[in-house]
């Protein structure tokens, strides 16, 4: 995993000639932890600091009428203006592009980016959406039903990437 932030800290940096007029965005709950990682190698490679939000898409979700309990509500902390930022929207898993849509649609109540990039740190295809992450750390092809799980020591796990069962939409 560390090695997979590593590259991913060197392509945005490369891609963006460096931090400047950059942020990163976590989506909740995983994408948060990544992106605060990525923000630390960022820090030790240009000696700079790149903003760092988070973001909670639970009210853009386009599958809350089909959920049987109520969705928690979490904070979106940004506290600075997106407006005219190339915003790297950093998750765990990427699966059917649905979760990063919602993080598009959040992004854009808070401001205008010049430009909104995506690393995801798992890849597992079956997209339902024409969403393509800018930034991957490792492709693995699941089927349907099965369901990648990302463990990180922030949630008190050793970190890990796992095949599970049953999937989850995202």
């Amino acid at each position: 995993m560390g090695r997979a932030l590593t590259r991913i800290a060197h392509e945005i940096l490369e891609r963006n000639q460096g931090c400047r007029n950059t942020a990163m965005v976590g989506i909740r709950t995983g994408g948060i932890y990544l992106a605060q990682r990525l923000q630390r190698i960022i820090r030790q490679i240009e000696r700079a600091d790149v903003l760092l939000g988070e973001l909670d898409i639970t009210l853009y979700r386009d599958d809350l009428a089909m959920r049987k309990n109520q969705p928690v509500l979490k904070k979106t902390e940004i506290a600075f203006d997106i407006s005219d930022l190339k915003v790297v929207l950093v998750d765990d898993v990427l699966f059917t592009g649905r979760t990063v849509r919602a993080a598009m649609d959040g992004l854009t109540d808070l401001g205008r980016p010049a430009e909104i990039q995506l690393a995801v740190l798992v890849d597992r295809g079956h997209r339902q959406l024409p969403i393509r992450a800018n930034y991957v750390g490792k492709n693995i092809p699941t089927v349907k039903d099965e369901n990648i799980q990302v463990f990180l020591e922030e949630l008190g796990e050793r970190d890990r990437v796992a095949r599970l069962g049953k999937a989850r939409a995202s």
